[in-house]
């Protein structure tokens, strides 16, 4: 058994043995700390993937983020119309104080929330579309996007007739297909500086 003043003792390695309250300060040291920094490589983080699969996320881990993002988005954009609108509301019927505080509290909640779930809505059937599809063709390509978009605006607007059905696949072939050209803006680029001569 180790006494204070015997050298083995841990205690005494670590903190000395001066007999004053706090003694001498060593840092602590493990045995299981000793080890050669050179075996620690110093290159950037390297992720780990299963061999054969591709190094980017799929369609499905993205869709999280997609729904996410869509409902956030929308809080933001309907609090801020929900503001204006409870602002100008109050504005007009005269309301101060607490009583124009709440309703103004009001318009951000109610506009909010439903712009929230309008786009969370719309988001989430755009990822399922999206998800079958690439597990279906076995890609991940613009195509994928526009046909996802159209089905998306197809699907959403289903309860308002067959013209608004139209209208909504209309809309979002034509947003999924300005964003096909902007995500393909190099390929684009590239075609513009081909010359056949």
């Amino acid at each position: 058994m180790a006494t204070i003043n015997d050298n083995n003792d841990i205690y005494a390695q670590n903190y000395g043995n001066n007999p004053s309250l706090s003694g001498t300060y060593k840092p602590f040291t493990s045995p299981y700390l000793n080890f050669d920094p050179g075996y620690v490589p110093i290159s950037q983080p390297e992720f780990i993937f299963l061999d054969g699969s591709n190094k980017q996320r799929g369609r499905f881990e993205l869709a999280f983020g997609q729904i996410g993002g869509s409902c956030m988005v929308g809080a933001a954009i309907g609090g801020a119309t929900g503001f204006y609108n409870g602002f100008k509301a109050t504005t007009l019927a005269g309301e101060t104080g607490k009583l124009r505080q709440t309703q103004i509290l009001n318009h951000i909640m109610k506009k909010g929330s439903a712009t929230a779930n309008t786009l969370g809505s719309i988001a989430v059937i755009y990822s399922a579309f999206g998800v079958i599809l690439s597990w279906t063709r076995g890609t991940d390509d613009d195509l994928n996007t526009m046909a996802a978009a159209t089905a998306t605006g197809f699907l959403y607007k289903s309860t308002a007739g067959l013209r608004k059905c139209g209208m909504g696949a209309a809309v979002g072939l034509g947003i999924s297909a300005l964003f096909a050209l902007w995500n393909s803006k190099d390929k684009l680029a590239q075609l513009t500086q081909f010359n056949p001569a």
